[in-house]
């Protein structure tokens, strides 16, 4: 049996009870796939981070949801980082974190409590634009409820970014998942990596300038509360097609869910030579203990 020290973290949030859940195992990184997926069910959240030496970075970090690894997550990275800083394990206000989407450079604000934590995910990858009514299809709305094209956006993690023409199509999204089997087909890729993040042109609060919704096929939860690297793809669409009046921009998901966050954005480069994307959110260190494997 192995003991590992965990902490169970609220990101994108200031206080306990909000934006998204991730449980931080600390040295864990060199555990069995298929025991950090048994973790991530075992919680019963979206996803769970391990860590461990790196060679490269001050700190590595794996990503798991429950069907398997993935390259990069931006809730799970907020959530680690507020981790090790609560346990004194990194210091300084800038560090990096080695994933398999590359090394993550990291700030930290602390002019705020919690400390704002704010990492620069990757130039954006922009893939294929998809037909607008198998998209529609996945999420149970029409066609017409979609503006623009939707396209597989990347800044360490795909989705398909769709952007909706009001809060009320938003709201009644529903994920068919027979329909979002034939977009993953269409994609190529993963079920769990198929969902289309949809995002609409107004703030869930007066604050807030883009509100978006992540719905999720099993075995996952139904719906994510908040999507970090999904926002990031989703700025650098709306940067790229003129959808955005300037490249800082406040972001917020999760308030239909009672678990309301927000993250700080901001796109580097020009709308046509876009260089990375900076996502900033808070996050409140719920639980620490230990896990016994």
């Amino acid at each position: 049996m192995s003991t590992l020290p965990l902490d169970w973290v609220d990101a994108f949030t200031d206080r306990p009870f909000g934006g998204n859940g991730c449980a931080v195992l600390h040295g864990g990184a060199a555990l069995e796939d298929e025991t950090c997926k048994r973790v991530v069910r075992e919680t019963s959240l979206v996803e769970c981070t391990f860590t461990g030496p790196s060679d490269v970075a001050d700190v590595r970090v794996r990503y798991f949801l429950a069907s398997g690894e993935i390259p990069f997550a931006g809730h799970p990275t907020v959530a680690t980082v507020a981790a090790l800083l609560r346990r004194g394990l990194v210091s300084g206000d800038h560090l990096t974190l080695e994933t398999l989407a590359g090394v993550i450079p990291i700030e930290v604000d602390r002019s705020v409590s919690p400390p704002r934590i704010v990492m620069t995910q990757i130039a954006p990858t922009f893939g294929a634009s998809l037909d607008k009514a198998l998209v529609a299809d996945a999420v149970s709305l029409s066609p017409s409820d979609i503006l623009g094209q939707p396209q597989v956006v990347s800044t360490g993690l795909p989705f398909c970014i769709t952007v909706l023409k009001d809060r009320d199509s938003l709201e009644r999204a529903r994920l068919d998942t027979e329909a979002l089997a034939r977009l993953a087909l269409a994609t190529g890729g993963r079920m769990d990596l198929a969902e289309p993040f949809l995002v609409t042109l107004e703030g869930a609060t007066e604050v807030g300038d883009t509100f978006s919704r992540l719905l999720l096929a099993p075995p996952s939860p139904p719906e994510d509360p908040f999507t970090g690297s999904a926002t990031g793809a989703m700025a650098c669409y709306l940067w790229s097609k003129g959808l955005l009046d300037a490249p800082r921009f406040t972001a917020e998901q999760g308030h239909g869910m009672g678990r309301p966050g927000q993250a700080q954005v901001e796109v580097l480069g020009p709308p046509d030579a876009i260089t990375g994307v900076r996502v900033a959110g808070q996050a409140h260190v719920l639980i620490s203990g230990e896990i016994h494997l």
